[in-house]
């Protein structure tokens, strides 16, 4: 578990970190996964031979490391008091370098601005995925979500 704060006070941690996940590993299953969901299955990320002889292996895909933020920013900052969140999109997202199957990833985020929005609010974070002995992120991104207060529903 992250970072545990009240709704009333998220507002004081804008311009800090909030937190980085532990480092979870990225397998083949999952990667193919993603690939059949999403009917992305370029060879790149699922043709395990073709990829190990051409590239050096498999990578996930950006989209899949993308989506894993949700997932992993609850391991790093927990609002107490909140109802509902609600994905508000990004004002930027970079697939910087590659995740290839096997490495392990972390998310980290740093929280940018807290503005009140319909009822709730605007959080804006700078959020990475970050790959294990890889020195640029993998996915850096500005994410937007706004929060609502218990007792109060979108």
């Amino acid at each position: 578990m992250g970072k545990i704060v009240l709704f009333a006070d998220l507002a004081g941690l804008v311009g800090q970190e909030l937190g980085v996940s532990d480092w979870e590993t990225v397998d083949q299953a999952t990667v193919d996964a993603f690939a059949r969901l999403t009917r992305d299955e370029q060879w790149i990320h699922v043709d395990v031979e073709r990829a190990g002889r051409e590239r050096g292996g498999t990578i996930a895909h950006g989209f899949m490391a993308l989506s894993l933020f949700s997932d992993m920013s609850l391991r790093t900052l927990v609002v107490i008091g909140v109802s509902s969140g609600l994905n508000y999109g990004f004002d930027r997202v970079r697939f910087i370098s590659p995740v290839p199957v096997g490495s392990r990833i972390r998310f980290r985020e740093t929280l940018v601005s807290v503005e009140p929005r319909t009822g709730g609010l605007l959080m804006t974070r700078d959020c990475q995925i970050e790959v294990e002995g890889q020195d640029k992120p993998a996915v850096a991104a500005r994410w937007l979500t706004i929060i609502f207060p218990e007792g109060k529903e979108p």
